[in-house]
């Protein structure tokens, strides 16, 4: 028998996933290692859903998604972020995953390279191998806030960069971009002439300061904004999002979507425009929740002496585990094994953050607390 693809199978494992299998196993895991909120899709969402499937919203849809759905976000856009967004830039797609992915096949060749944070959400790489297009990373600087190395990245452009890679609010640092970082993104990006995919799916997440779109400032039509209601609503396994870009590109993705799901789910995308056009309460109420559990998970770890990277926005935080001695793998599943907390390896996400462990603090409250708590303790035995 013939091998299977060479390219597809050399993506890496994902860190999380694997402590996502291993924590199965273990009912009474207390859960950090997934990014998902712990709060059910408002029931008008849900109701909207069914509704939509009783009235025969169940066949086809257009490629670019229902129309009222894409005026719904058209709208929402343009207010929240003083952006002129015409509808036929607009592409509603089965979740993020599916945007970033039709958006690389939109504007990449095989074995352009593509700028990718470090620390970064892995199955950005993931993406990118599987298309054979080349991962190049770039270092977000700890101590600064998780910003660009600047330098770093000036000097990894070659000739076959095509785009950059950008996360704001950040998975997995929590790192929100403020508007003079946002404006020198896309000045190197004009520079070099390069294309920016700006993930915002965090983007009502923000704990301080605001949200500032790249979109916002994108005068030649070379951002594409990656957003989707699976935070914003706890729409998780609805697979519902959307990207913006100029209308060469958002053409070209609703080619590359019918290889790919052939449209977004319709009952999601009826779902996802009651979520944008009803009661937004939800919304607030969700945000104030993380931030009350981030100041008290900061607070455990200021209190234990234990370094953690304050996050001003997504529900994420990054922990020092170097004093442990171990790398982050070794360092997660001994943590498991031995107090039943799951966290995920800083290493799934990048070099710069190899021998730090992310925790997500999306979970309930009472769980979150009484894992940080047997995380510190367990960080201060195992510190030399």
């Amino acid at each position: 028998m013939k091998k299977l693809s060479i390219e597809r199978n050399r993506m890496p494992e994902s860190g999380i996933r694997k402590l996502q299998t291993l924590a199965s196993a273990i009912p009474e895991a207390i859960r950090l290692e997934t990014g998902e909120p712990d709060f059910i899709t408002p029931s008008n969402i849900s109701e909207a859903a069914a509704k939509a499937a009783l009235g025969g919203f169940t066949k086809y849809t257009p490629v670019p998604g229902y129309i009222t759905l894409r005026k719904a976000i058209q709208e929402d856009f343009n207010k929240d972020y003083n952006t002129s967004v015409d509808i036929n830039e607009i592409i509603v797609t089965s979740g993020a995953v599916c945007a970033i992915t039709a958006a690389l096949m939109a504007i990449a060749d095989y074995g352009d390279e593509i700028l990718m944070p470090d620390p970064a959400w892995p199955v950005y790489e993931m993406i990118l191998i599987a298309q054979g297009l080349t991962p190049v990373s770039y270092e977000l600087e700890p101590e600064a806030g998780f910003v660009p190395n600047w330098s770093m990245l000036e000097s990894r452009i070659t000739d076959k960069t095509k785009a950059i890679m950008v996360n704001s609010p950040s998975n997995p640092t929590g790192a929100v971009y403020d508007e003079a970082t946002v404006k020198r993104i896309l000045e190197f990006a004009q520079k070099h002439d390069l294309y920016v995919i700006s993930d915002e799916v965090y983007d009502s997440i923000i704990f301080d300061g605001k949200h500032v779109s790249l979109k916002t400032y994108d005068t030649d039509g070379r951002v594409i904004t990656i957003m989707a209601a699976s935070k914003k609503y706890a729409m998780t396994g609805w697979r519902i999002g959307y990207a913006i870009a100029n209308k060469d590109i958002t053409a070209s993705m609703s080619q590359i979507m019918i290889t790919l799901v052939g449209n977004a789910t319709s009952v999601a995308q009826k779902a996802y425009e009651e979520a944008i056009l009803g009661p937004q309460d939800f919304v607030e109420k969700a945000r104030l929740s993380y931030k009350g559990r981030r100041d008290k998970v900061y607070a455990l770890f200021q209190e234990a002496g234990i370094k953690a990277y304050y996050p001003k926005g997504a529900f994420y935080m990054m922990v020092d585990i170097s004093g442990t001695g171990m790398d982050s793998d070794d360092f997660s599943v001994k943590l498991l094994n031995e107090e039943k907390v799951s966290v995920a390896p800083g290493a799934t996400f990048g070099k710069t953050t190899a021998r730090m462990i992310r925790i997500s603090y999306a979970t309930e409250e009472g769980k979150l607390l009484e894992g940080v708590k047997r995380l510190c303790g367990f960080i201060s035995r195992n510190s030399k």
